[in-house]
Order: C-alpha cells, then structure tokens, then sequence
C-alpha cells in the first residue's frame, strides 16, 4: 500500500494492518455539515498542545517522551482530540479506531462518555491530521497562486459539493472521480490545465512595488541635492 504523499496520502503501519487515509471531498463531507468542516480546522490548529509540540519538534527534533504523556492527558487538549478522531475516522474506508481510541459511554449515573486511547499518541494523532485537514479543505500544491485569486475574507463553512461539481466541470470527471480529489489535487490539476494566467502573486507584487518605491526615493534624493 504506497500513498500518494504529494497530494495529502499517508498511511499508518500496525503489527496487524496497513490503515490508508485520504483526505479527499468525499471524506471531508464525512466530518459534518460545512460549518463544523471549519470548526474541526479551527479546533485542531487552535488547542493548548499544538504550541508545545511545535516548539518540542524545533528544539529536539522529536517530540520527548515527557511530553507525549504531559499532553496525553484528554482533558489537556480536549476540543483537539476530538477534532482529530473525527478527521481520521472521515478519511479512512475501514475502522481505525485502534489508532485513534474511541468514545465509549461512562459506566456510571452521570452518564456522558470517556474517550478510551488508542496506540496513536495525542501527539500524532493531532499532527496527522492537521495535516490531512489541510490538504482536504485548503491544499498545500507548490503552484503559483494569483493575488487576484486571494481572498481576506474569512470562511465559516466548507461546501466540497462546489469543487466536486467545479472539478466535473472543468476535468470531465465523474461524480465519483471528482469526489476522490483532495484539494491538493485540485489545485494541480487546475495549475497544470491552465498553466499561463498571467498576473502578479503577492510576492511578486510585493517585489515590484518595493523595487518602485526604492527607485522613486532614491530619483527624489538625487533631485534634492541639485
């Protein structure tokens, strides 16, 4: 089982079985409705062990044992635990409950549910899928991106209906086909089927204006001095 790394694939060794998890249009409908698509995104790159772990990584180079078991803790990092179950169980065609443990209804009066860990670390388990989040909903193709095609707005639902039908439209997919696509995916097959657009990225806009306003300066400089 090879994944297609590029385009947001990975798959998760056990002793047991292979788990392949592919963060395509399909799976993303998969988390809920479109306004929790966002919330999960919000809620995994949003909690209390993200910070720690990053700066762990960048210190060590790994992530210690210590503080694996520091942020293990449910309660640490509860909203992104669950964030993460939830993305990982939407990108995955069999049970990885294994890896990912599961909720499990508490044997007592007050009812509610315990989450019950899997062999996966808090850690890991976060850090996956941010990372398939992100290629599902947002993508992460090295292409050219046009400043006229960036948007400040901010989103509070994801509709993977809108790409299924604009991928149909633009590829010729099936339904089926198009649904398979990550937003990765997406991407490069819209940069590879319209590689010329011309325009400015925003570094390259960016680039050009400080080189103007550097020239400019510099033209005010030389005619104040005669």
């Amino acid at each position: 089982m090879t994944p297609l790394k590029a385009i947001g694939e990975c798959v998760i060794s056990t002793r047991q079985r292979d788990y392949l998890f592919r963060p395509s249009f399909a799976a993303m409908t998969n988390i809920g409705e479109p306004a929790e698509i966002v919330q999960a995104f919000y809620d995994l790159h949003n909690d209390e062990a993200r910070p720690l772990i990053e700066r762990a990584v960048e210190a060590y180079g790994v992530v210690p044992a210590w503080l694996i078991t520091h942020v293990s803790r449910p309660a640490f990092s509860k909203r992104a635990v669950l964030a993460a179950i939830t993305v990982l169980a939407a990108c995955c065609d069999t049970d990885c409950s294994a890896l990912t443990g599961e909720l499990v209804p508490r044997k007592t009066r007050k009812g509610g549910v315990i989450w019950r860990p899997g062999s996966m670390p808090v850690s890991d388990l976060v850090l996956v899928a941010q990372s398939l989040i992100t290629h599902g909903i947002i993508g992460k193709a090295r292409v050219r991106r046009l400043q006229r095609h960036e948007s400040a707005e901010r989103t509070t639902e994801f509709h993977a209906i809108e790409y299924i039908n604009a991928a149909r439209s633009h590829f010729g997919m099936s339904r089926q086909e198009a649904e398979s696509l990550t937003m990765t995916e997406f991407i490069m097959l819209l940069a590879a089927k319209y590689p010329d657009q011309k325009g400015f990225t925003r570094e390259e806009y960016d680039a050009v204006a400080d080189n103007y306003l550097r020239r400019k300066a510099a033209r005010i400089a030389k005619e104040s001095t005669h």
